[in-house]
């Protein structure tokens, strides 16, 4: 694949435009990568049943899946330095192919080597791709970052709705051909990215990682704070709602379209988040997502009939209004290491989430869903005081 010299503007972003076209085709590409990753949760109770998995094995498949993630410095780090545009090509196609392969895993060990597999695909991808949407963005970052996360809430709004779909008329190994998809996007975003560097600025390889990981310290420590009180919430929506509905007695289909609502929403969510924050500023939105989410889930867990429908979209525009703020953060933050700073962003972001996704199974198992879904609302508010350390440090330049 070879690689051509962009201009800075077309490279970067620049000159403060806010370049459409090349954001929505990797919006599009991030769409259909994370289409694929959706396939999970819906797919959990079909591998509970087979393999025989209580909830904490079946947490543990997400974190086969989100582990990867742990090497996404080392890829930021070279992004910074060189262009690694292929990855984010070839993203959607690997994630694809081993996502759709799921079904004809003979044993739990082969389940995980899979979701590996596609973890390292999904690391990568999204080390790389969220760096060349923050410079194609201009002065618009949080508009940008909005992009971004509406492609990935699409593809997860899409997936459960794919899958299930798809399993009403096929057989678990027949969904492989589903893989297709992931590869036609590649094949469109090698041709419409073909002149774009994904890369931060041209004197990355200027700065060693050791100090720039230092300079990044404080303010990686306080949004791993944010991400430790939120993502036991995450893992109760985006893994567990499936299983905790199909337990109350829904269908598959129904427990599946649950989850597209809750992202569907957290489409708008995404949008709006980072639209906002570029206007009423990024304290502002983080508040309010930080204390609207967790009180739409303890509604949720309380009510019953059209009442609990009517709260799915709630919980997901106010959960998902809030990582494309962050984003934008360390972005603004560490321009000089765009890419290295995103790695360990989502890093930290995607290891802590793993953690969640097996502790909120242990407590599950132990208490119910219903009260580890409780717990994990409750927590959600401990992230307001982290907010205020966030700005709080940020402006104190520690």
């Amino acid at each position: 694949m070879t690689e051509t010299t962009p201009t800075p503007e077309t490279a970067t972003g620049d000159a403060g435009e806010f370049q459409t076209g090349r954001l929505v085709t990797i919006a599009g590409g991030h769409a259909v990568h994370d289409t694929f990753t959706a396939f999970l949760a819906p797919l959990l109770p079909r591998f509970v049943e087979k393999f025989s998995l209580s909830n904490t094995a079946a947490g543990l498949l997400s974190t086969f899946l989100q582990i990867p993630s742990l090497l996404q410095p080392v890829i930021g780090h070279l992004a910074d330095r060189t262009t690694l545009r292929w990855i984010v090509v070839l993203g959607p196609a690997v994630t694809a192919t081993a996502m759709s392969l799921l079904g004809w895993a003979p044993t739990y060990a082969v389940l995980a080597i899979l979701l590996l597999l596609a973890g390292l695909s999904v690391a990568a991808f999204h080390a790389t791709a969220p760096v060349a949407v923050g410079f194609l963005s201009g002065n618009q970052l949080g508009r940008g970052m909005g992009y971004w996360m509406v492609g990935g809430e699409l593809g997860r709004t899409i997936g459960p709705l794919v899958v299930v779909s798809a399993l009403a008329v096929l057989s678990l190994r027949s969904m492989a051909f589903l893989a297709l998809a992931g590869i036609a996007a590649s094949i469109v975003m090698h041709y419409r990215l073909r002149d774009v560097a994904l890369r931060s600025r041209g004197d990355g390889e200027q700065i060693h990682w050791r100090p720039a990981v230092r300079a990044m310290r404080g303010l990686m420590t306080v949004l791993a704070g944010l991400i430790a009180v939120r993502s036991m919430m995450m893992m109760s929506i985006t893994i567990f709602l499936p299983i905790f509905l199909t337990d109350e007695g829904s269908s598959i289909w129904l427990a599946g379209a649950a989850l597209s609502i809750v992202e569907a929403a957290g489409i708008a969510g995404a949008l709006a988040g980072g639209w906002l924050s570029d206007h009423v500023g990024r304290k502002a939105v983080l508040f309010f997502g930080h204390i609207a989410a967790p009180t739409a889930l303890l509604l949720f867990i309380a009510a019953e009939g059209w009442v609990r429908i009517a709260l799915l979209p709630v919980i997901g525009f106010t959960l998902l209004a809030i990582p494309p703020v962050l984003l934008a953060i360390v972005q603004e933050r560490f321009p000089e290491t765009r890419a290295l700073a995103n790695g360990v962003f989502l890093s930290l972001n995607f290891a802590i989430r793993s953690l969640a996704a097996i502790g909120f199974g242990a407590v599950g198992d132990a208490l119910g869903l219903a009260t580890a879904m409780a717990i994990a609302a409750a927590g959600t508010f401990g992230g307001v005081p982290l907010i205020w350390l966030l700005f709080r440090q940020r402006q104190g330049g520690s």
